[in-house]
């Protein structure tokens, strides 16, 4: 199916109860596919067992990190990707609302389509959502104004399944600021502005919210870091100025 490493990032916040079962459950998938393959998951600064039930489930091929204080799930990522070793790099939520073994979606529509990225959309056609319906809404919303902002050749930046071309996010990453709220939208909004081709596949979301819960007060942030992200790539200049280092 695919002769490159892959790399499985995923970041965990207080998944005490379940850290192990979907780490397993994770690896028990890619060992399936017969492929070369590593689990990196992160604690990110979790106040319940999470960190201690992820050990639980480390192998030879499977990382666990852990980050002393709460960070975001931006600065997990980045860590987990500082630690892995393979050429493609998958993002995956660690609470499994979405499945790894949608892996699979991702990857043919990345060599189909000769993708450097293929993001998981809720918004595409073809996705199966059991999601709440006040986060349907404010995901149109959100949607909305990052079309208007930024007209990316996106439905979706929020998902918590992506698959990367490893050059990528080496080129990327490290440009990045945000660390919590807006995250995904600055990694994209970058490998988009850098030239990569980004493409989109269909996603099966079973919701358990696990991983934070919309309040004004995330709503208000999410909005301020879109904001500065606008702000840095059409007023300052700032990924213009850095674009060549």
């Amino acid at each position: 199916m695919n002769s490159k490493k892959l790399s499985v990032l995923m970041p965990m916040y207080n998944e005490g109860l379940t850290a192990a079962a979907n780490i397993l459950e994770t690896d028990a998938y890619f060992r399936r596919l017969e492929i070369d393959y590593e689990i990196v998951a992160v604690d990110d600064g979790s106040v319940d067992m999470t960190y201690d039930k992820a050990l639980e489930a480390a192998r030879e091929h499977i990382k666990v990190i852990k980050l002393e204080k709460n960070e975001g799930k931006g600065e997990a990522l980045r860590q987990a990707f500082d630690s892995c070793t393979g050429e493609l790099v998958m993002f995956l939520d660690g609470d499994l609302d979405i499945h790894p073994k949608q892996f699979a979606a991702l990857f043919d529509v990345m060599k189909d389509k000769g993708a450097d990225v293929v993001i998981g959309s809720k918004r595409h056609p073809d996705s199966v959502l059991n999601y709440p319906p006040a986060r349907k809404i404010l995901s149109a919303g959100y949607f909305f104004i990052v079309k208007m902002l930024f007209g990316l050749p996106l439905r979706d930046t929020q998902t918590g399944i992506k698959l990367f071309d490893a050059a990528v996010l080496k080129k990327v990453f490290h440009r990045v600021l945000i660390k919590r709220y807006a995250f995904d939208l600055e990694l994209l909004v970058l490998a988009h502005y850098y030239g990569f081709k980004i493409a989109e596949a269909p996603v099966v979301v079973d919701y358990k919210g696990k991983y934070g819960h919309i309040t004004p007060k995330l709503i208000f942030k999410m909005l301020w870091d879109t904001a500065a992200v606008f702000y840095r790539l059409r007023v300052t200049g700032y990924y213009d100025k850095r674009k060549t280092k």
